[in-house]
């Protein structure tokens, strides 16, 4: 039976008071806009009929963990509990429970709710729906403020979790629930995985590593896009990309003009769209998956060419499923450094400085007492 978010509030007073109590939680939390971590007790909602109870024992570190402690949206509830690329280990389930089991291996991504009645989840592609709920920093069905993995432990509906296979390191699995997905979602949607076929990857951060990595799983031909030449050896070397392209050099691009069937677009900060897209073969797309300030470019890139610009967040619960046991069978891993809790704050200055190969993920199990 389909409910309503509406409706489940409702019923999650019902759980609270039939199915055990609530416990403490112990989190870092920012508590204004200088986004400043430091310990945070709180309390985490009792585990209802449908919920799954997950000790935390990893978390990646996002850039939108930058954004929401510093109120860069401007819409930030204090005291904040960052980070949406969770993993742990099951420790207790709700009556109803079908998918898992105590000591199962899951994952939590960026959402914990959503209608569950709309055509997108539906389909599946619950981070469309226009009721879903942000891992941390949202407003669940019951009202209170949702706060994410920077934390000891947290309650979530089991369709918002994953299971992770007992053969994938689980510090390695936490990035996948965000930048993972992220670039996986429009390389499934326009069919960026047919082999043969050529991607360019527009930046080499957390999620530039992962597209070229999924690049390669799949049978592409992988040009890495940099503006810095330091990364050339560890986009060649390291991660296994064909070719490696300065994009500030005019005589580089023009070599590879209408060379590429795709091109996914990581970079974060303003950049020209134009000679990026001059790169396209006719009928090639360009998947914006990083947030510029502005897109701006010639109408002229797109119709003369029949070219396709298009953009994409994470993805929907299907699609996450389905990436992460892939990432199983073909041992795809994430570069990652693996940090203690009360190295946050170094770490979260050290992304903005992009000084990071690729993804921190921190040891919540051995670091957060």
């Amino acid at each position: 039976m389909t409910r309503r978010v509406s409706d489940l509030g409702h019923s999650l007073v019902q759980k609270m008071s039939s199915e055990g109590g609530k416990e403490d939680c112990l989190g870092w939390a920012a508590r204004d806009p200088s986004g400043f971590l430091s310990p945070y007790k709180f309390t985490r909602r009792a585990v209802g009929s449908e919920d799954v109870s997950i000790k935390i024992t990893h978390c990646g570190v996002c850039y939108a963990d930058v954004a929401w402690t510093r109120n860069v949206q401007g819409h930030s509830k204090y005291p904040l509990v960052p980070g949406h690329e969770i993993v742990g280990i099951v420790k207790q389930v709700g009556s109803s429970v079908q998918r898992f089991k105590v000591g199962d291996h899951v994952g939590v991504g960026t959402y914990v709710n959503s209608c569950r009645e709309c055509e997108y989840c539906n389909d599946r592609l619950e981070v469309q729906c226009e009721k879903s709920v942000m891992t941390f920093d949202g407003i669940d069905a019951d009202g209170t403020v949702t706060k994410g993995g920077y934390s000891s432990h947290i309650v979530v509906h089991e369709r918002y979790c994953f299971r992770i296979p007992e053969n994938y390191p689980m510090d390695l699995a936490a990035p996948l629930l965000c930048a993972g997905i992220t670039v996986y979602t429009p390389m499934i949607r326009h069919k960026m995985n047919q082999p043969g076929k050529s991607l360019g990857v527009i930046g080499l951060g957390g999620l530039g590593h992962m597209a070229v990595k999924f690049g390669k799983a799949f049978g592409l031909k992988v040009t890495v896009l940099s503006t810095s030449i330091s990364k050339k050896e560890e986009a060649l070397s390291l991660l296994g990309a064909d070719h490696f392209i300065i994009s500030s050099d005019l005589e580089q691009m023009k070599a590879i003009a209408k060379s590429l069937d795709f091109i996914i677009d990581t970079a974060a900060g303003d950049h020209p769209f134009d000679p990026y897209m001059s790169l396209l073969k006719t009928g090639g797309i360009l998947a914006l998956v990083g947030v510029p300030s502005e897109v701006k470019f010639s109408p002229a890139s797109l119709n003369l060419n029949m070219r396709t610009v298009t953009g994409s967040v994470t993805g929907g619960t299907k699609n996450t499923q389905e990436m992460i046991d892939l990432c199983a069978v073909q041992k795809i891993y994430p570069n990652i450094e693996v940090i203690p809790i009360d190295y946050a704050n170094e770490a979260l200055e050290r992304l903005i400085k992009r000084d990071v190969k690729y993804r921190f993920v921190i040891d919540i199990e051995n670091s957060l007492k």
